[in-house]
């Protein structure tokens, strides 16, 4: 790319995106106007979310869904038991859901189905299966969906990236992101009676049923089968987001390899504390083409690569690239050798990110994190989670969306469902 063809994808991105997406349902008038939102889950992350949402002047919450009558205590808004009460409100322009994982694309799909835009927490799905199902229904309906990946409206971000696709590391051949960090042990526990606070029917909603817990619920669902990514899904979602923007690929991998599991905790938790991944692109097939994305997951240490917990390596053909979301960027020519570079240094920016969707939802263009970029990033969770659950690798067709010659990991890219008002119809 050179320099005048890099301007443009800096200037496209920072101008919050350039594609259409044609007669958005509901899509307000005019990016003055006020915007109605719902939120759908009032946990943790909700929490900094509202604070973002209400830093735009020309939006609002109306009501809030939430199965837990221990967190109904917002002032000024409305609370709902079933956020099925938001979806029918033709006052309410669009929604943001913050639910657990196994919600996000039941709630998601429900919504698109009513009209309403949406902002969807990442992984915006549960399985591949579901984030493909997710697209389609919003590309049927119309509306403008965003995936909860910041870095995708962080300035930083983009124009790091727009730094790689000019060349200034020659062609990018392999990126290696981590996410090290040290977790909590969860313990063990036996199943229980939920409290009398807690609507456990409709917190489990379509997924399969597991008897209540305590550590399965609040921020314990993340660990489980049933509800949650582990944290491939759930933190490293966001470096596997950015080291597959910078490696160019906008595709599926062709090939999935793994290896990992519970190296250090002795708890309750499904989901390994300790993952290497590697997905391989093949490209046209034709030798020079291929590229590799590489994850690490230690969450049982706190020595991680430059001093960040969260980070991506960009391995080119005259250089490499660190870029990180905590704000750091680094640049080195061949031989190591450092090289300047004028980037200004931010954080994940989640103020720009709820700005997008907003301003796309007044203007019908297509935001940063679209609904099928996030499907891409969120599918290599899933792919990775796979190859660790089953200790083996295996070959993946990115037209089918399928496994080739393993139906025991074909079969994990979908889930089975229960008799749920929640479950997603094309299921």
């Amino acid at each position: 790319m050179n320099h005048q063809h890099r301007r443009k994808f800096i200037k496209s991105s920072l101008a919050i995106a350039s594609v259409s997406t044609a007669n958005a349902a509901q899509t307000a008038s005019s990016a003055n106007q006020e915007i109605r939102i719902g939120l759908i889950g009032n946990g943790g992350r909700s929490a900094s979310l509202k604070a973002e949402l209400r830093k735009h002047p020309n939006t609002v919450i109306t009501s809030i869904a939430e199965v837990n009558a221990e967190r109904k205590q917002d002032e000024g808004v409305e609370h709902v038991d079933d956020f099925r009460e938001i979806l029918d409100n033709p006052a309410i322009d669009a929604v943001l859901i913050a639910t657990p994982d196994h919600w996000h694309t039941p709630a998601a799909i429900l919504a698109c189905q009513a009209g309403k835009h949406v902002y969807v927490e990442k992984p915006c799905s549960h399985t591949v299966k579901e984030g493909r199902l997710l697209v389609e229904a919003a590309t049927r309906n119309k509306v403008i969906v965003q995936h909860g990946t910041q870095v995708r409206s962080t300035d930083m971000m983009i124009e790091a990236v727009g730094l790689l696709r000019d060349g200034i590391i020659g062609e990018v051949k392999v990126a290696k992101c981590w996410n090290v960090q040290r977790r909590a042990n969860i313990g063990k526990q036996q199943p229980s009676e939920p409290p009398q606070t807690l609507d456990y029917q409709n917190w489990v909603g379509p997924a399969e049923w597991l008897p209540y817990q305590t550590n399965r619920v609040n921020s314990g669902w993340h660990w489980f089968y049933n509800f949650g990514t582990g944290d491939m899904g759930n933190d490293g979602v966001h470096d596997i987001d950015y080291a597959r923007w910078g490696l160019g690929v906008d595709t599926h991998p062709n090939r999935v390899a793994a290896v990992g599991g519970k190296y250090f905790f002795d708890d309750d938790q499904q989901f390994p504390d300790t993952q290497n991944v590697l997905f391989e692109y093949q490209g046209d097939g034709k030798p020079g083409s291929q590229k590799t994305l590489i994850y690490e997951q230690r969450l049982w240490s706190t020595n991680y690569p430059h001093h960040t917990d969260s980070g991506a390596e960009f391995y080119g053909t005259d250089g490499q690239m660190y870029l990180s979301r905590r704000g750091k960027i680094e640049l080195l020519g061949p031989r190591n050798i450092k090289r300047d570079v004028k980037v200004v240094a931010e954080s994940q920016n989640t103020e720009k990110h709820i700005g997008n969707w907003i301003d796309c939802i007044g203007s019908g263009k297509k935001p940063n994190a679209d609904i099928e970029t996030g499907h891409l990033t969120s599918s290599l969770c899933h792919l990775g989670n796979i190859a660790v659950r089953l200790a083996r690798g295996f070959e993946f067709d990115p037209d089918s969306e399928s496994v080739v010659n393993d139906p025991q990991a074909n079969q994990l890219l979908t889930k089975k469902y229960r008799d749920h008002w929640g479950k997603p119809t094309s299921t």
